[in-house]
Order: structure tokens, then C-alpha cells, then sequence
């Protein structure tokens, strides 16, 4: 993070201010770098293997192909919706939470999110070392009982597992210390990198299998008629589950951007249009991989290693590694560091708040959580019920309560006559909106009888946070305009 970057002006309090929070002097990214942000974002192996769980559901691979467009379509709008605030003020995320929390009580969603950055940090960490422990068993086969976790096991991780999880901890942190814009020339060429090998990949798979022995019609269950609409609704709400994190703190990267026209043509290419050229190639790699191998295999990494050349293997797993690596510091790197920052501003800068998070990752076993398809579904539920309040409420603060009025000025300051003091630095609405809007969708993944409506906890949550909010600040008024002075926004 370049420090000369930073706007603080005197006026500004040091308990919520530093170099890393403050303003940007300059906003420099353009289409493309939202575009890579998305492809680094997309094609990773938690991206695939999300993907490939969708086929766990019974549906077949166009139906898949539905669900999956449908999904990144509503998240392109939700997140055209939520990357607006940050890019015209150049604030990111936790910052712009004290429009609506307070600038106190902006620590409560900035801490949410921080901790769940903190376990997809760590799943994403685990995906990409597997594609490590896979070059080294192609090399020293001899070390496989090392990978056997019955055999050499701890916390259920075998002991090469855990040589490769540390192996990536660390190159992703050399990567993150060396600076927000070391950063963005990363995903600049990762993303790309990614489909080059993909391409390959489904290549080599048609041409190994032949395009007419390659059925696009798999699934486990075969629905008729309508039957099918549900289980596809239920596919779309875990495809934005998936996203739903990066999503909610899009404005530290939006904070970067030129303009807003910018940002939404970067989230055009990089979701809608990028995500259906990565989901084309991931159902036809997927589909393939049954007369190929004779088995379906939905994990990129295992497909790379069944193939008989060392060189494919290698190519194919270093990829991955880099991709996920990709995504990792985009989404769940940046994020916390942002979000541990605000806590604390002058004794956590931005590369410790992204170190605590690394460190924490370590811990919450990770491996645990995204291990088959089942888990993995209720993993993103989980995520998902904190995910969705936090959104929803932000969303009506920022557009239905404040018209969309920010006074950029206020965000930095203790003064009591400051428009986000609220009551003692905390809005007691927000607070009010946010518990039941996070209990509601909790209740549905843990109640069986509920668990119908488990796949949809980002949306409930999202839509009770929405409204309660609303609700609870209906006869309030935006900020006047001769108040926005300084660094203002203003019918944004």
C-alpha cells in the first residue's frame, strides 16, 4: 500500500485513520483491472469445485450452466450496487461501514467480515496446496504414506498435507507484504493464466474422449418438468453464497478505480461474460472426465492428475496453485487487512491486519470445511447468514435512507456533531437490524425442519436486513447538501 497515496487531512482523528484507511489521492484502475480482479476471483479451485458440486444436486450439465449464469448475474447487480460508495469516496469497506454503523460501530461488520475472510482464506490456502502435494507425489512417489492422514496425520491433515498448506501461507504472504499494487500486476496476469491452461485442459479431454461420446446430459438425478426448477433455484443461491464475500467488501477495490463507469464495465467482462466462458469450459471438462476416465471428477486438480505426462501435470498444478493464490489475496487477504486495520488504526496498519488474518487461518483447520459437497453447501450457508444482513443493510443506509449522500469529511472524525457519530459512535439501528436479520437465516441452516430454505440464508438475510432497516430509519432524512463540504459526494 503506497502511503503517498493517502489524503489525511489534520482534521482527521487518529483513532480512525492511517495511511492504509485515509482517502485516495489517486485512483488509477481501469476495466481491465476489475476484469482481472473477476478472472483471479473465478478461476480458482474453490471456483471449479463449486462449480462441480452443483452436479451433487442431480442436475444435469446445462442445467448447471443455467444456474451458474443466473448466479453471476446477480451478483454483477449487487455488486455494480455495492462498489459505488467506496469509488466515489475512495474509502474502503470498514470505512464506509461508519456511514451506517457509526464510527465506532463500524468495527461490528468490519470484524464480521474480517473473521470469515479468515476461513476462506484458509479453505482457498488448502485447495491450492493440494495441487502442491500433487507435483511433489508425481516427483517422490516414495513420500505418499506422508499423505496418507491415518498413517501421519494431525487435526485431520496428513503430514505432506500440512508441508504443502505452509508452503502456500507463505508465498501468499511474501506476495501480500509486497503491496497493494504488486498486487493488482498479479491478478493482472493470473486470471488470464488460468484459461489459457483450461483451454488446453478441455482440448485434450474432447480429443481424448471425442465430442460425441461426451454427454452433456449428467446428474445423478434426472428431473422432469418443473421438478427441476427448485433444485436450480437452490444451485443459483449457492452460487451467490460463493461470491457473496468478495461481494460484500467490493469497495476496497472499487476504492481504486477511475470512475464508476469504469468499475461497472470491469464487473461486466469480468462476471457475466468471463464467468460464462469459465463455466462453458468447466461443465465441458467436467463432462468429459466420465468416458475419459471412467468416473466423474469434478476437483480440476485430481482431472490434471490422471493425465499420463509429467509435463501436463506440472503445467496443470502450478496453474491452479497460482490462481488460487490469486484469489486468496484478492478476496481474503485484502479484506481482513482492511477490516483488523479499522479496529485499530494506529496500531494495526494494513499489512498486520492481513498477517492476523493469515495466522488465524491456521487454526479454524480449514480442511475441515471444505472436504465434500455436503459441507461444502454448508459452509457457504453459514458464511452466507452474516453475509447477507451485513449487505442488505448497507445497501438501504446508502441508497434508500441516505440518497446515496455521503460526507467524506465525517467518516474520519470523533466529533460528537459529526454525521456518523450516532449514539456514543454506534447506530443502535443498524445494531437492531443487523442481530435478527443474521438470526432468521442461522435458524434455517440449523433447524432441520427449516433446511429447505438453508440455500438461501445470503438472500434472507440480505432481505430482512433490507427491510428492517429501512423500516427502523423510514421517517429519517438524508444529510442536507449544505452540509457535503470537503471531499464530499453528493447525488452520487
Amino acid at each position: 500500500m503506497e502511503k503517498h497515496n493517502a489524503v489525511i487531512k489534520p482534521s482527521y482523528d487518529d483513532r480512525l485513520t492511517n495511511e492504509d484507511l485515509a482517502p485516495l489521492k489517486k485512483q488509477t484502475w481501469g476495466t481491465y483491472n476489475f476484469f482481472a480482479f473477476w478472472m483471479s476471483d473465478v478461476h480458482s479451485v474453490g471456483g471449479y469445485v463449486t462449480a462441480g458440486s452443483l452436479f451433487a444436486l442431480g442436475l444435469s450439465s446445462w442445467q448447471v450452466l443455467v444456474a451458474l449464469l443466473v448466479g453471476i448475474m446477480i451478483v454483477q447487480f449487487f455488486t455494480n450496487l455495492v462498489a459505488k460508495p467506496s469509488q466515489v469516496t475512495s474509502a474502503p469497506y470498514p470505512v464506509i461501514c461508519r456511514t451506517t454503523f457509526g464510527v465506532l460501530g463500524a468495527n461490528i461488520p468490519a470484524i464480521i467480515r474480517g473473521l470469515i475472510a479468515v476461513a476462506w482464506y484458509g479453505i482457498q490456502t488448502f485447495l491450492a496446496s493440494s495441487a502442491f502435494l500433487l507435483i511433489v507425489l508425481k516427483f517422490f512417489p516414495q513420500l505418499a504414506p506422508y499423505a496418507d492422514v491415518k498413517q501421519y496425520g494431525f487435526v485431520g491433515l496428513s503430514a505432506l498435507g500440512w508441508v504443502g498448506f505452509m508452503v502456500m501461507w507463505v508465498l501468499q504472504a511474501i506476495v501480500f507484504w509486497t503491496g497493494m499494487d504488486s498486487i493488482r500486476k498479479f491478478i493482472d496476469w493470473a486470471g488470464p493464466a488460468v484459461y489459457v491452461v483450461m483451454i488446453m485442459l478441455a482440448i485434450w479431454l474432447i480429443a481424448k474422449a471425442g465430442w460425441s461420446n461426451i454427454d452433456l446430459n449428467l446428474g445423478g438425478v434426472k428431473y422432469s418438468g418443473l421438478a427441476v426448477i427448485p433444485v436450480m433455484i437452490n444451485a443459483v443461491a449457492l452460487v451467490v453464497s460463493y461470491f457473496s464475500g468478495p461481494m460484500l467488501n467490493f469497495g476496497d477495490f472499487s476504492r481504486y478505480g477511475k470512475d464508476y463507469k469504469a468499475v461497472k464495465k470491469g464487473n461486466f467482462w469480468g462476471l457475466p461474460v468471463n464467468f460464462l466462458g469459465f463455466s462453458l469450459l468447466t461443465v465441458v471438462c467436467i463432462a468429459a472426465t466420465l468416458p475419459v476416465f471412467g468416473k466423474l471428477i469434478t476437483d480440476p486438480v485430481a482431472m490434471v492428475s490422471h493425465i499420463d505426462s509429467t509435463f501436463a501435470v506440472v503445467l496443470g498444478a502450478l496453474t491452479f496453485m497460482i490462481a488460487t493464490v490469486g484469489i486468496n489475496i484478492v478476496a481474503n487477504f485484502v479484506s481482513p487487512a482492511f477490516d483488523f486495520s479499522n479496529v485499530a488504526p494506529k496500531l494495526i496498519s494494513w499489512r498486520m491486519g492481513g498477517m492476523i488474518a493469515a495466522v488465524g487461518s491456521i487454526f479454524i483447520t480449514p480442511w475441515n470445511l471444505f472436504n465434500n459437497p455436503h459441507v461444502i453447501h454448508y459452509t457457504l450457508d453459514v458464511l452466507g447468514s452474516f453475509i447477507g444482513p451485513l449487505f442488505g443493510i448497507l445497501i438501504a443506509d446508502f441508497y434508500l435512507v441516505k440518497k446515496q449522500r455521503v460526507i467524506v469529511d465525517d467518516l474520519y472524525t470523533m466529533d460528537r456533531k459529526g454525521a456518523y457519530w450516532y449514539s456514543h459512535g454506534y447506530n443502535p439501528k443498524a445494531i437492531m437490524a443487523l442481530i435478527p436479520s443474521a438470526i432468521i437465516p442461522i435458524m434455517c441452516v440449523l433447524i432441520p425442519s427449516l433446511g429447505g430454505l438453508a440455500n438461501f440464508t445470503w438472500f434472507i438475510g440480505m432481505g430482512c436486513g433490507l427491510a428492517i432497516y429501512w423500516g427502523l430509519n423510514a421517517k429519517q432524512r438524508a444529510p442536507v447538501t449544505s452540509r457535503l463540504a470537503g471531499g464530499v459526494t453528493d447525488s452520487l
